[in-house]
Formats: structure tokens, C-alpha cells, sequence
């Protein structure tokens, strides 16, 4: 799946998400954004999913950028762990159908 990255600037961010300059700084300096070329603006892969989720977090329930950087960490490890599980579970579904004879053989 081809990764799409939007550049936006300060005032974008500011104007969509309610995130200030200072805000973005300090979310580009702890690695949760990255910087673009030019000056105050910064690339975002899922802006409208991300940026809103650094709002909520920072300014509704007050955290700081440390501990937004965790729940986002938490929140990709929790993300993969399902995934994780969606496809085991596929798994052990084929092999039971296989053991009690309702699954396909496939001959290599």
C-alpha cells in the first residue's frame, strides 16, 4: 500500500487541528511529527487521523509530549498485536477445518 505524505504548514495545523507553532515544535523535537524542508511546516502521513489525536491528547486531557509519545507507541504495538492475531486465528481456523477433514488438502 503506497504511504501518501501531506506537507502542512504551521498555520494549516493551527487553523484545521488547533495546534500552535509552539505545539508543533516541540511534537517535531520528541519525533512525534516530522519536519518538512521549508520552514514551519512539517509532513504528516494520516493528518486528519493524527493531528486530531495530538490535540485530544495534548490540550483536552493535558498530557505531555513525553506521554504522548508513549500512548502512541502503546497505541502501534497494540495495533500490530491485533493484526498479529487476526492472522493467527485465520490460521488456526484452516487447520482445524483441515483436521476434522472439512478443509482443502493442497499438494505441493
Amino acid at each position: 500500500m503506497p504511504t501518501h505524505l501531506i506537507t502542512l504548514t504551521f498555520q494549516e495545523c493551527r487553523s484545521r487541528y488547533g495546534l500552535d507553532a509552539n505545539d508543533l515544535r516541540t511534537f517535531v523535537d520528541y519525533g512525534l511529527l516530522d519536519a518538512a524542508p521549508a520552514p514551519d511546516t512539517v509532513v504528516v502521513e494520516e493528518p486528519d487521523v493524527l493531528l486530531p489525536r495530538l490535540a485530544r491528547l495534548h490540550h483536552e486531557l493535558g498530557l505531555s509530549p513525553e506521554a504522548v509519545d508513549i500512548i502512541l507507541a502503546m497505541r502501534r504495538r497494540l495495533e500490530h498485536l491485533q493484526t498479529a492475531l487476526r492472522y493467527e486465528t485465520a490460521r488456526n481456523r484452516q487447520l482445524e477445518d483441515f483436521v476434522r477433514g472439512n478443509g482443502q488438502v493442497v499438494e505441493w
